[in-house]
Formats: C-alpha cells, sequence, structure tokens
C-alpha cells in the first residue's frame, strides 16, 4: 500500500451529551480527580493529534490544551456534534481522530494503531473488538463532508462506516484498548468512578 502520510491527524472528542440515564454530563464526571473530557484530551495529545478539539453542549467546559467548541443542538443527539467538530477543524487538517468522552478505557496505543494505519496509505481506519467496529476511528479530509452528510441524530460516523465497507480498514486494538463505555450508575460502579 502507498503511504500518503501528510502530517498528525486532529483529535476530536465528543463530549456534548447530558449523560441523560447516568443523571450527570459526562464531561463532567472524573475517575481518580480527573475530568473524562481531561482524561480523553490526554489520551489524544499522547497519540500527537494535533490540534485537539473538544465538542461540548449540556456543559460548557474548559479544557487545558484543546480547542473547546460548543454545539448549540447537542440536543439532537452526537451527530450534531460530530459536524460542529468537523467544521472546527482548519482546511488545511489532513484527517480527525473522532473519540468519545464516555469511553475512558480507549488508550492512546489504539490511537496510534490508528495512525500506522493512515501512515500507511488507510484513508479510513477503525479500532476493533473482538471483531466488531467501536471507537476510536480516523478519516482523512476528502470523506469529512461525507461523513457529516451521515451524521444525523445520535449517529456519528457509524453509518458512514457501514455504508463505505471499501474503505474501512479495521484495527484490532483488543490488547492495548477497552471500549466500553460509561451510560448508566451501574457504568460508573464497574469502573470504579466517582459521579460527584
Amino acid at each position: 500500500m502507498e503511504t500518503r502520510h501528510a502530517g498528525a491527524p486532529a483529535g476530536l472528542l465528543l463530549a456534548a451529551g447530558e449523560g441523560r440515564r447516568l443523571g450527570t454530563p459526562k464531561a463532567l464526571v472524573e475517575i481518580g480527580g480527573v475530568r473524562l473530557t481531561d482524561r480523553g484530551v490526554r489520551m489524544l495529545h499522547e497519540a500527537g493529534c494535533t490540534p485537539i478539539v473538544v465538542v461540548t453542549g449540556a456543559a460548557r467546559v474548559d479544557v487545558a490544551g484543546a480547542v473547546v467548541v460548543y454545539n448549540p443542538g447537542w440536543r439532537t443527539g452526537m451527530g450534531s456534534s460530530l459536524r460542529a467538530g468537523l467544521s472546527a477543524l482548519a482546511p488545511d487538517c489532513p484527517a480527525v481522530v473522532i473519540a468519545l468522552v464516555d469511553q475512558p478505557n480507549v488508550s492512546a496505543e489504539a490511537v496510534l494503531r490508528l495512525r500506522a494505519a493512515y501512515d500507511a496509505g488507510a484513508r479510513v481506519a477503525v479500532a476493533t473488538y473482538e471483531g466488531r467496529p467501536r471507537n476510536p476511528v480516523l478519516i482523512a479530509r476528502e470523506h469529512f463532508a461525507e461523513v457529516a452528510e451521515y451524521a444525523e441524530g445520535d449517529v456519528g460516523a457509524r453509518e458512514f462506516l457501514r455504508a463505505r465497507p471499501d474503505i474501512v480498514v479495521s484495527v484490532p486494538c483488543d490488547d492495548v484498548a477497552d471500549p466500553r463505555d460509561i451510560d448508566t450508575p451501574e457504568d460508573l460502579r464497574r469502573f470504579d468512578i466517582d459521579p460527584a
């Protein structure tokens, strides 16, 4: 495969939801005194993503080391947050790694594996666990507009990935990351997280 690397990808952390089932916006939840938002930004930074954009909504938060973009349409679902984040990226941004704030055990190593696939020529790379696509996802700039078209309601990049299997490179990450997310107080207890 031809190498077509054109610089480091940006990082995009989606953190706009209200956490209805959780009872508090996920962006504010802490693990060991560190907000999930800061944890996600640190993970993307450690993987060399630059710049890093955080999309907020239900809770407006300042985040060191990131550009914060407020999504006024956050109530409509993840799709509007993904569109807001993509539109905030500079025109010369070659690619973006999309991560979700509520997956605290997704690692920088998983992102580095996506970047390695990108460096080898992949234009869309998705982390897989037990063979199933999850997050994070890397998407090259030429697909941003198409991704945005598919991003509606509570759907992010998933429908785009399903519609374009011919360009998606699967990157196994079972041994370096855990894609489980935090949706409920039970999930918080599983992760030993204090929601306060």
